[in-house]
């Protein structure tokens, strides 16, 4: 199982889960076909991949603008239990959690605001038949818009996310 948890562009705090249990490929763009869909002008219609390989996850950047790790331009790279990636410097910012629900008690939400307990975030396991309402995003000041792993604050622009 993996868990996407879209996090708040200011607060880093999460904003609304995806729960995949057994999907081997999930993609996540503009474009209505995939899996997540965010409404960003800064997200490609196809813009990132995540394809599971035995027990480990692959992160693909499909998008013109890129996808970060840890502030870092990828292009394709394996993912760690807990990554933050940025779709685009200035873009929407997915956590990334697999193997296991996201806890009701994490040790780092004793020692990082920017988790919050499951009964606080919006979580949903995703079937083929199932699409949720478009979701509208605060947006951040553009200059605290950088996805770098010196800074807390993310930028969506008029952004609004859903899943299919």
């Amino acid at each position: 199982m993996i868990t996407l948890t879209l996090l708040h562009p200011i607060k880093s705090t999460p904003i609304q889960s995806w729960r995949f249990e057994r999907e081997s490929v999930i993609r996540i763009g503009r474009a209505i076909d995939n899996n997540v869909v965010l409404y960003s002008a800064v997200v490609s219609r196809h813009h990132v991949e995540l394809q599971r390989t035995g027990l480990h996850w692959k992160l693909i950047n499909l998008g013109t603008n890129g996808t970060y790790l840890n502030g870092t331009r990828i292009t394709q790279v394996s993912v760690q239990d807990g990554a933050i990636i940025c779709l685009a410097r200035s873009g929407p910012q997915i956590q990334i959690h697999f193997g296991r629900d996201f806890p009701k008690t994490q040790p780092e939400a004793q020692h990082n605001a920017r988790y919050m307990q499951v009964e606080d975030v919006h979580t949903k396991t995703v079937t083929e038949e199932e699409t949720t309402e478009p979701i509208i995003l605060p947006q951040a000041p553009e200059s605290e818009a950088r996805c770098s792993s010196t800074q807390q604050s993310r930028n969506i622009s008029s952004s609004m996310a859903f899943v299919k």
